[in-house]
């Protein structure tokens, strides 16, 4: 980050004096005054500012032990012209000392050739001296093999050959099944059985973890992502030849092993920034123009029978952290006094009114304090109970693959498979949202909401 400023900074002193020399403002005899320097420190310093957050959106700062030199020109050269384009638009197309549309262009071209040269200097100088740090062994990340047959020997014969470029201190392995490879036992420590996986990774400090199984061994790799939901350390699996050839195969690293890299960061920041703003205010307008609609609401449930107008329960959200959830009440009081049941289509519970709340979905509105809260998004995993995690969990335990993200008013599983009457239909569900998780973007919710608008409008709801 420093060295971006820095970059920044030169790179703006240097276009503001080429700028003047574009438009002859530099004759012979030309002295700078104090206020005008005043002024130019005080916009270098603006624009370096505005380039750190550029930067930051863009995830530039996300993983920075682990960039290589041509990746970071590349990337610089595209982050350089967007921001190029947004300082020529806000503080420069209106520039009174312009008189053609040639030093316009003259001016957008020097300023990016200027940012993206002088601040890639300093970005190789940072970087480099990083890989130094890393290669030398001063920078170091705890690495678990988890496996013990063959498969992890040459895995570890790899890792040996491609530590130095890495970065990667393998402190030992985990042991799958019964038997260990000869080889891999007589070369790494026996660390533990892969189930004891999560407080590995906690005690021992592991921040990578390469599992070295046959790609055939679903269920098992299966239960092992599982395990390690949660855990800070990076996980990365090996392929087979079918996954290389549908291109889900990664290398980072001229050096690098071929491997699958499961995802740690779901969206940009830019993007994670942007949902959190859209549902903050999203939720404000809805809370202060829709105000009619919840009075409404809340004198029809009063009246439909005796009872409180709203209903709150708890539910697990992000990261297994229990909250309150909000609804307008669409049941008789004492619903549940057997114990947890969930909704049917015709479930005698659920009041007259209640039934067509369900179907345009007006039960809940009252959520969108929820997300204003920030217990929930306006898209997400639906939350569930603990009682019925628990269950789900048996059959399907990557449903803790859900408390990667805020559960949210409405879901893909919701809009492509409805409400679920039982804890099988819950885990079929199971299957849209994970879809989504993997495929999280803007541009995905936007298409969920629309999807949700319609079955409100065609009060399909239930």
């Amino acid at each position: 980050m420093a060295a971006d400023f820095a970059g920044a900074l030169l790179a703006w002193m240097a276009f503001y004096l080429l700028r003047k020399y574009l438009l002859g403002e530099l004759n012979e005899g030309y002295q700078y005054t104090s206020g005008e320097l005043l002024t130019l420190l005080g916009s270098a310093f603006m624009i370096s500012s505005f380039w750190l957050v550029l930067y930051t959106l863009i995830g530039e700062y996300r993983d920075i032990f682990r960039k290589s030199r041509l990746g970071e020109i590349i990337r610089l050269a595209q982050v350089s012209l967007l921001g190029a384009l947004v300082i020529f638009f806000a503080l420069l197309l209106d520039d009174q000392g312009v008189s053609n549309y040639r030093l316009y262009y003259r001016t957008i071209t020097a300023y990016f050739l200027l940012h993206f040269l002088i601040t890639a200097v300093f970005r190789i100088w940072a970087v480099t001296s990083v890989q130094h740090l890393v290669r030398r062994g001063i920078i170091a990340f705890n690495t678990l093999i988890v496996g013990s047959n063959g498969l992890a020997c040459e895995v570890r014969r790899e890792l040996a050959r491609t530590t130095r470029y890495l970065g990667l201190k393998v402190i030992g392995y985990v042991a799958v099944g019964d038997t260990v490879a000869p080889e891999l036992a007589e070369a790494l420590p026996l660390q533990g059985h892969y189930q004891e996986l999560p407080e590995l990774v906690r005690s021992l400090q592991v921040e990578q973890i390469v599992i070295a199984m046959e790609p055939g061994e679903h269920r098992l790799i299966q239960d092992i992502l599982t395990l390690l939901e949660g855990t800070p350390a990076r996980v990365s699996i090996l392929p087979d030849l079918y996954q290389m050839l549908l291109g889900s195969v990664k290398v980072n690293h001229v050096f690098g092993t071929p491997l699958i890299e499961i995802k740690q960061d779901l969206l940009p920041v830019w993007q994670e920034v942007a949902k959190r703003g859209l549902d903050v205010l999203g939720s404000a307008l809805f809370l202060l123009l829709a105000w009619p609609i919840y009075a409404f609401t809340a004198i029809m449930v009063k009246l439909s029978s005796a009872g409180p107008v709203f209903y709150s329960q708890e539910r697990i959200g992000r990261l297994g952290v229990p909250f309150m959830i909000y609804k307008f009440r669409s049941m008789y009081v004492d619903a549940e006094e057997r114990g947890p049941a969930l909704s049917s289509l015709n479930d005698p519970r659920i009041t007259p009114w209640g039934r067509f709340m369900r179907k345009v979905r007006l039960d809940e509105l009252p959520q969108f304090w929820n997300v204003l809260k920030g217990d929930m998004s306006l898209v997400g995993p639906r939350p569930e109970r603990q009682y019925y995690i628990d269950q789900i969990m048996l059959v399907a335990p990557h449903y803790r693959h859900l408390h990667r993200v805020r559960p949210g008013i409405t879901s893909l599983g919701q809009v492509k498979y409805g409400y679920a009457e039982t804890v099988e239909q819950m885990v079929q569900r199971l299957k849209f949202d994970i879809l989504y998780i993997e495929n999280m973007s803007l541009a995905m919710d936007f298409r969920v909401m629309l999807y949700t608008l319609k079955i409100i409008l065609e009060g399909r709801g239930q």
